[in-house]
């Protein structure tokens, strides 16, 4: 009988078991990431998992910040509103895809590597773009708050068609004659309508437009800026 030769076990490493904690996180939501649960997914006693890492607080925090490095950051020479948009967009894309990390992020103190890299870089592309110094402190505030609140409250929304009859109930309890404005914006959640207009891109739009406005912004300087840049060694 010819010997059965084993195939090569994939060696444990710390990504690996980040990844394998995501993946159970999707599937489940935070509370399915157990250490004993993490092990069992990847087919190794609990006790080889912290060879990797050093306890359950180190495997959340890696799994933020793996996350945190699908968002974009464009280093293109273009716009410098359009290159936050798109990177904004991509953040609240990521959270929807992970919606555990939204809640998670908020209770870590700390950012890793990938979450830092991006807050500097959207402070850089603030200041390259001559927002002012006092106006860009406030916009990497402004911006992460509008990114995840939209996003958490996203989250939090019922499908269409619960909304739909949410709103329906609503409506027959409402003392409509008192409220008419109020009563036209909730039968807009119950008629079919095509929305051409993301919501989340257009209060993204406003707040870009306004830390134009507010933050001084030349495009004259901005361009000096990027040639500046552009002429190092």
């Amino acid at each position: 009988m010819a010997k059965r030769i084993d195939a090569p076990r994939t060696p444990l490493t710390k990504e690996r078991v980040l990844r394998a904690a995501i993946a159970l996180a999707d599937a489940g939501g935070i509370e399915a990431v157990t250490m004993r649960k993490l092990a069992r997914e990847l087919g190794v006693e609990a006790m080889s998992l912290y060879n990797h890492v050093a306890n359950k607080n180190e495997i959340l925090a890696g799994m933020i910040d793996l996350v945190a490095g699908e968002i974009d950051m464009p280093d293109d020479a273009g716009d410098w509103k359009s290159a936050i948009r798109r990177s904004a967009v991509s953040s609240r894309d990521a959270v929807l895809r992970h919606p555990w990390v939204s809640a998670l992020s908020m209770s870590q103190q700390s950012g890793g590597p990938a979450r830092l890299r991006h807050e500097d870089w959207l402070l850089r592309t603030l200041r390259e773009a001559g927002v002012s110094k006092e106006v860009t402190y406030h916009a990497l505030h402004i911006i992460r708050a509008y990114v995840e609140g939209f996003t958490l409250q996203q989250l939090s929304f019922p499908d269409r068609g619960e909304l739909r009859n949410m709103a329906a109930r609503f409506l027959q309890q409402l003392p409509v004659d008192d409220y008419q404005d109020f009563a036209e914006h909730v039968r807009q959640h119950i008629e079919p309508r095509e929305d051409t207009i993301d919501g989340f891109e257009l209060g993204l739009d406003l707040i870009l437009e306004g830390l134009e406005r507010t933050g001084g912004v030349s495009t004259r300087r901005a361009a000096q800026r990027k040639r500046t840049r552009g002429s190092r060694p």
